[in-house]
Formats: C-alpha cells, structure tokens, sequence
C-alpha cells in the first residue's frame, strides 16, 4: 500500500466499484457544470481518474485550487454513466467524501498546457523540464528508455559481460573531441578531464584479465549539438571482449539488438543477424555515406569517366559527377526546385537533375550538357521514359556527400522507395586508418587510434618507408548503422605496443609521445595484453530510434539546448571568487 494512496489513478476499474479508496495526484483538469457540481481529473504517473464533486464543501476545496496542484481524494468507487472507453478507468469514477491539498500550484497560468507541451517554445519546455515531465507522451519516452537499458543490462549479463564501472575524473586523451576538464584543488595548475569515453580503462580490464566488460557508461564531450547528439553528456552500451575478433563482437549485438528493437520500437520489424556488411568505400560509392539508410531502395552511380569534357564547369576535370536514378518520378518543377535547395542548404554543395521525357529524350536541368552523351549516359543508368535523375558533382568527398543528402531526401520525397516502417542494421567495416585532417592539412587519425590496421605491423612500416600511401591503409574498425544514424563505433584494439608506436609514428607522434600520452595503456600492454575487440552504441541515439523522434532532447530527462545550457538549473554560471581561489584558477577577460 502507497503512503498517500490504497490505489493509483490508473488502477480502478468496474470490479472496484462500491470500494471506499484514496487516490493522490495532480488536479489535471476541473470541468464545472452547476454551482457544486463539478468533474475533476486527477492524474498521476500511472494514469488519469475521474472524481465527480458534488457537495458544497468539496467544491469549496476545488475552488480554491489552481490546476497542478497536488491532491488526495477519499470517496467511493462508483461505475460512470457516460464511459469512457478510451481510457483503462472510463468505466468508473470516485464520488469524495474528502479532498486533501498535498502541494500547491500558485500559479494560475502555466507556462504551457501540461498535455500540449510539446506544442510550446523549446526553451519553454527545457527551463520547465519538471513540468513537461508531467505530460504522459514526454513522460512514456522516459519509461521507454528506462525499460531500454534494463533489457540492455538484462542481455549483457545472459552473454556472459561484467557490469563493470570506470572513472569519472581521469586524465585528458587525444580521442578526437574536447574535453571537459576539472581543476585539481591540490595539484596547482593541473587538470582532471571527464572521460570521452571508457575507451583506455576498459582495454585495460582486458589486459587485467576480464574476459567481458560492459557498463552503461556516461561520456562527456565539449561538442555541438546535432539533432542526434547531444551536447555536453550521453550515455553508451560500452563493451569489451578479450581473445575476440570483429566477427565475435558482431554476433553479440546482433543476438542482442534485434529483440530489444522489435519489443520496445515504434516499428515491430527488425534486421535479424547477420547484419549487412558495407565496406567504407562501398558505402561511399553506392549510398554517398558512411551511415546509410538501407530503408531506401535507390543507389548512386558513378557517370564521370561519361561526362568529362562536357561544356559544364561542375563536369571538368578532376571533379567526379554521381547519379541518382528514380523511375516513374512526376515530382514538379517547384518540387525540385525545393528539394534541390534542400540538398544545398545540408550539403554545402548544389545538385543538378534532368528528366527522361516519353520519347526517351533528356528535358530540364543540365539536359543539354548531357544529350551529346545521350545513349552512353542512357545504358551505364539503365534510363526509361519517366525517369528523374539526380546528379552530383565535385571533389569526390564533395560530390559522394551531396549525392547522399539527395538520395535520403529523394527516397523520403518520392512514394515507393523508403520502407518506413522498419529498423535496418547494417555494419560499415574497413575504415580509413588514416585521413588528412581538414584543419592541420596533415596526415591524421580517421576514426580511432587504437584501431588494429589491417596488415598489422608490416603495413606501417611500408608506409613508413613510403612505399604505400598511408591513405590506402584500412582498420579493423566498424560502424554500426540503423535507419541512417550511426548507433555505435568499435574496433578491433591495436594491442600490441610495437605496433602501436609504429602508427602513431606515421602522424608525427614518436615512442616518447605515446609513453607521455598514453603511460597505463604503453605498460600494461608490455606485460602481454590478449588480443580486445569492443564498440559502444549510443543508449540516446538507439532510444530516440525506438520512440520514433527526431531529436535526441525528447528521450533525455534533463537535456541542455543546443548552446549546452541548462536553462533550468541556470548551468553553466558564475562562481565565487572564493572557489576560483580554491583550484587555482583565474578568469581573464576577452579583450574587445
């Protein structure tokens, strides 16, 4: 029995009726249809029940109350004349002999209607998260991912995995993103950093002789956000496995994803093992991304040796043209016109398209760039009348993305080529172990440093030497996708301390530097570390999959904005002189 309550507000039903109960909730709503006789619904997290006031003194209680405020109803159960069947209590209602006021609301305008929040101004929605809460379609994504990780949690242990727990306050690594660091009080002038990730300790439990790790970890990253990301904090399926290869980690989640998917998602139809496997430059090649959308049916065909030396700048030399092909397409012109502009606004770069009209001939667009290569361009595309073709060109990084965007947009736009009602996995496998960086104009990382390169040690040191382009190395790394979005990166573990020295040589970063950098991970891998492979899906991004949102912020109890702020507790913010003073630490002005 409840302290404040015999029974929920979800819980009476017809067999309850002739019962003398209590219930406790909030006062959603007051319906008054005489001087004292009114019908109020209390609703709480179970549910909603209706109590039908009809005395002068529990109306005088109504009355004196603003809704949301938290009450306790005592009175008989009693079956409704008008049901409701679209509610588990419609059947029943409670007549009071006595309304308790547990917590009042003193504010008689809301900032928005608690059932139509979603409805409000975001930042509305965030300062008020606590109210928001409250309404049942928030609040049932919450439950959703409550019940996510318990099933998460539950499937992990069957497999045999520890749950294991890692440092918060640990040291500030390289993995790519920044961090967030904490001044240490007793060490002047030096930094903790919340983990990125539980990458090195969780390789270290490996090397210390655990067979199988997981843990729902938190990782902070100093990163804007994104309608998948969130800025600031998230939480992952982190998991290692010792004596592993690709292929084992492979068949855990795909024993433990697809049940979880089909239970708990909006869509009831899940890949089943083995998942698709894509290699990088597959994906590239053919879907004009690393993390593509297996719903969608269409795919990107490479027409450049076909166009070049056409009289159109985008064709010349050195660009690479992509082509999109979709059969049986009447989008119109102002369609195209807007999906076009679409395209350019997320890629950065414009596409171009034409038609195939009921003789076979080319119309609109870029037609005539592309007639002179008429029956070439019609054969290598397979062209019939009615077809609408996408094109894309530039720098091939360039045009690969824009074909992307234009091939989820097209699928999406055009009836008959996007199967919605469904999760698709699919594994991206060899990644680039190296790439240049956009910003230093060097060789870099592509995805993880501590990533086995394919070929282990012999194929750096050709590197090294310069007989291969370090560009053409490939990783045991691997992606997990579903539905477009990248759930989880992993890898095969570069265990071995020669050869991890040796691949951080190729980005500049000699023996000493790794020692410096990395100091646990270099010694213990030097007292024999088994061969590790792991990954980590995104607990945020795999719940907003199953509840069918767009935005991450909708699955997160407390989310930040998109400038990571909480607008609610008013973080970040101004500390005391005196806790500057503590840690060391001086705050100095930009100058203007």
């Amino acid at each position: 029995m409840f302290q404040n309550r015999t029974h929920t507000c979800g819980e009476l039903r017809l067999s309850d009726a002739g019962k003398h109960v209590r219930i406790a909730g909030w006062m959603e709503n007051v319906r008054n249809v005489g001087s004292n006789f009114a019908f109020v619904v209390v609703r709480d997290f179970y549910g909603t029940t209706q109590v039908v006031v009809q005395t002068e003194d529990m109306m005088n209680v109504i009355k004196s109350l603003n809704k949301e405020s938290t009450i306790a109803v005592e009175g008989v159960v009693r079956e409704r004349d008008s049901k409701n069947p679209k509610l588990p209590t419609g059947e029943v209602e409670i007549v009071p002999d006595k309304i308790e006021v547990l917590g009042r609301c003193q504010y008689r305008e809301l900032p928005f209607e608690i059932n139509r929040s979603r409805e409000a101004d975001e930042t509305v929605r965030l300062k008020y998260r606590y109210l928001d809460l409250r309404n049942p379609a928030v609040k049932n994504n919450i439950i959703l991912r409550c019940n996510v990780v318990a099933a998460l949690r539950k499937a992990m242990t069957e497999h045999g995995f520890l749950e294991i727990t890692t440092p918060i306050l640990t040291a500030s690594s390289p993995e790519g993103a920044r961090d967030y660091l904490v001044p240490a009080r007793k060490h002047p002038g030096k930094f903790y950093a919340l983990p990125q990730a539980p990458q090195q300790f969780k390789q270290l439990l490996m090397t210390a002789g655990f067979d199988r790790y997981f843990q729902i970890a938190p990782c902070f990253r100093d990163e804007d956000a994104r309608g998948d990301r969130s800025p600031g904090e998230f939480y992952q399926l982190d998991m290692e496995m010792a004596f592993a290869s690709q292929d084992d980690v492979f068949a855990v989640l795909e024993d433990v994803l697809p049940p979880i998917f089909a239970k708990y998602g909006k869509y009831n139809i899940a890949s089943t093992a083995p998942f698709r496997r894509i290699s990088y430059n597959d994906a590239m090649e053919r879907y004009g991304s690393d993390k593509p959308d297996l719903r969608i049916d269409l795919l990107v065909d490479d027409i450049t040796s076909l166009v070049q030396g056409t009289d159109f700048a985008p064709f010349a030399p050195g660009n690479t043209v992509k082509a999109i092909v979709v059969e049986d397409c009447a989008l119109a012109r102002k369609a195209i016109d807007k999906l076009c502009a679409d395209v350019e606004v997320q890629a950065g770069q414009k596409p171009y398209w034409f038609k195939v009209d009921e003789n076979g001939e080319f119309a609109g667009g870029i037609a005539k760039f592309l007639t002179p290569n008429k029956e070439a361009v019609t054969q290598k595309l397979n062209l019939k009348p009615g077809c609408f073709v996408g094109v894309t060109a530039g720098k091939k990084s360039a045009a690969q993305k824009t074909a992307g965007v234009l091939r989820n947009k097209l699928g999406a736009l055009v009836p008959g080529h996007m199967d919605t009602e469904r999760y698709e996995f699919c594994w991206i496998v060899d990644f680039p172990m190296y790439e240049i960086g956009e910003e230093s104009g060097e060789l870099e990382f592509c995805h993880n440093p501590f990533s086995m390169p394919n070929g282990g040690l012999e194929i750096l040191q050709k590197a090294a030497r310069g007989e291969i382009d370090p560009l053409t190395i490939t990783a045991y790394q691997y992606d997990l996708v579903c539905n477009g979005v990248e759930l989880s990166s992993g890898a095969v573990r570069n265990h071995d301390p020669e050869i991890m020295v040796e691949a951080f040589q190729l980005v500049r970063l000699g023996e000493e530097d790794v020692k410096a950098k990395f100091p646990a991970m270099y010694n213990a891998f030097c007292y024999g570390a088994p061969p590790h492979a792991g990954i980590a899906p995104g607990v945020d991004r795999m719940v907003m999959l199953l509840a069918g949102e767009d935005s991450i912020r909708e699955i997160i109890p407390f989310p930040m904005n998109k400038n990571a702020q909480d607008v609610m507790m008013g973080a970040p913010t101004a500390v005391e002189q005196k806790q500057l003073d503590e840690v060391h630490i001086a705050v100095v002005q930009d100058e203007l």
